[in-house]
């Protein structure tokens, strides 16, 4: 290659680069005014893009090519301004991935494409509304939980947290609350402003006014000495999980219904977000959102059976270690969760499996469990080892994930990864229930070797938030239509 030709290359390539950075800094002011004035959500194959940053953008268009087409914003900065032009639209998510690919085999006019797209959502404004939030408990879930309910206030539709409800531990108990929330050692800062009103109690994030209510038992609170009502409580304590446990937050003045983030116990609904929330019904007042491993598994489990029946299997969780370990050898209840969480593997016990069964009862009876929790702080791993009513090859297997992580109604929660340099740390802040890793795959007849990554925190948390979304009757349609339902 001539020297001329290397000079021509980079000349070409960062020429391409600058005005596709141009193309997305004015995509950010379009994506924003369709957020804040039309109550729209720009996505890319199931990405937001709402409060991205240019090269948040840029990246989010080029890892389309991983699991579907090359995309730029070149091509979807066309339907972009198209879109901004339309009126009389109900709130929905429109991802411009899918409508870019859709209109690139089409063609024809642009505005009669998108005039097409919209129809489900033409015609039906609907007023902003929005439901009080509380969560009772501000650890790891609950955190990421405020994170997640802030993020997605802009609009003053949805869910809006009112108050946190902790124990006070010291003097200085609301700075560092705060500072927890504002920065985090695996998820980095806070995306917005922190601040404290000490003579008040509350955290102001982002505008959102968070009061700080201290109590040792929900007997001691009435939410509606804090202008909370009808609200939504999650409670991510785990301290309790049965129906009678949770009873009590609706006894307290201002709470309407309850969500557990932990495994049930007893007959209460498990919901595995995607496969059986349509069992919630507007008479249940106490819901569980299962476990984080439920919520990756159910899903991936599901898709199988339902193309290849699942005649019976074992699922093995590599889980990170959590909060409840020993840092250092120590007296725990538990089986070897007393020995050193950061230095050993240690083999423990998981209701995954079973609890699959909640969500999904034809899989109840088929399949077995155990869990390894490992020394990495976050993101785990499920191994489904199931054997099948019929052969399947592994290039098969693969790109039935592939378009049901791609096209259906599950695009939120199974994700779709085919890469063979991925690891755990590359799942961080993953906001899908699980990532079906392809290059892992084994098949072998009917047996098959399946691995899903997960976000055991934000991709749990994720779930937990749409189930919220639903509890408080704010749903997004989704545009273009699926168009596979699983």
């Amino acid at each position: 290659m001539s020297k001329e030709t290397i000079v021509a290359l980079h000349s070409e390539h960062f020429g391409r680069w600058k005005n596709r950075e141009e193309i997305a800094e004015r995509m950010i002011a379009l994506i924003g005014q369709l957020y804040r004035e039309k109550d729209i959500i720009i996505t890319v194959y199931g990405r937001s893009l709402i409060n991205r940053s240019v090269i948040q953008i840029l990246k989010a268009h080029r890892r389309a090519r991983m699991i579907a087409v090359e995309l730029s914003v070149v091509d979807t900065m066309p339907l972009l301004e198209a879109l901004v032009k339309f009126d009389n639209i109900a709130s929905c998510e429109v991802d411009l991935g899918k409508l870019a690919a859709d209109y690139e085999q089409k063609g024809g006019d642009i505005n009669e494409f998108l005039q097409a797209a919209l129809t489900p959502v033409a015609g039906n404004k609907c007023e902003p509304k929005t439901r009080d939030v509380v969560l009772y408990g501000f650890g790891r879930i609950g955190r990421i939980l405020a994170r997640l309910i802030i993020e997605q206030t802009g609009v003053g539709r949805g869910l809006s947290l009112k108050a946190i409800v902790v124990r006070k531990s010291s003097e200085n108990d609301l700075s560092k609350r705060a500072s927890l929330l504002r920065r985090d050692s695996i998820h980095g800062s806070f995306e917005g402003t922190i601040s404290i009103d000490e003579e008040n109690e509350a955290i102001i994030a982002n505008g959102n006014y968070i009061k700080v209510i201290y109590a040792g038992s929900p007997a001691e609170v009435d939410y509606t000495q804090y202008g909370i009502d009808n609200a939504l409580l999650i409670d991510n304590t785990g301290k309790w999980r049965d129906a009678e446990g949770l009873a009590q937050h609706l006894k307290c003045p201002g709470v309407a219904r309850v969500i557990l983030t932990a495994p049930s116990k007893g007959e209460m609904k498990n919901v595995v977000y995607g496969v059986n929330h349509s069992d919630i019904i507007d008479s249940d007042q106490i819901i569980s959102a299962a476990s984080c491993t439920t919520n990756a598994i159910t899903p991936v489990l599901k898709v199988i059976n339902d193309k290849y029946t699942v005649e019976n299997g074992h699922v093995e969780t590599v889980h990170s270690f959590t909060n409840d370990q020993n840092l250092i050898d120590n007296y725990h209840k538990a089986d070897r969760r007393g020995r050193a969480a950061t230095l050993n593997m240690v083999i423990t016990e998981t209701g995954a499996a079973k609890a699959v069964a909640k969500a999904l009862p034809v899989l109840k009876g088929k399949l077995t469990g155990n869990s390894v929790r490992v020394p990495t702080p976050n993101v785990s791993l499920a191994i489904l080892n199931l054997n099948l009513a019929q052969e399947v090859s592994t290039e098969e297997i693969n790109e039935y994930i592939r378009l049901i992580s791609l096209n259906s109604n599950l695009q939120g929660q199974i994700g779709y990864t085919n890469s063979t340099e991925v690891v755990s740390s590359d799942f961080i802040g993953s906001r899908t229930a699980g990532v079906y890793d392809a290059q892992a795959t084994i098949t072998s007849g009917n047996r098959v070797t399946l691995y899903v990554w997960y976000d055991n925190e934000v991709g749990y948390s994720c779930q937990v938030l749409r189930i919220a979304e639903q509890m408080a009757g704010v749903v997004y349609p989704h545009i273009p239509v699926d168009s596979v339902s699983v």
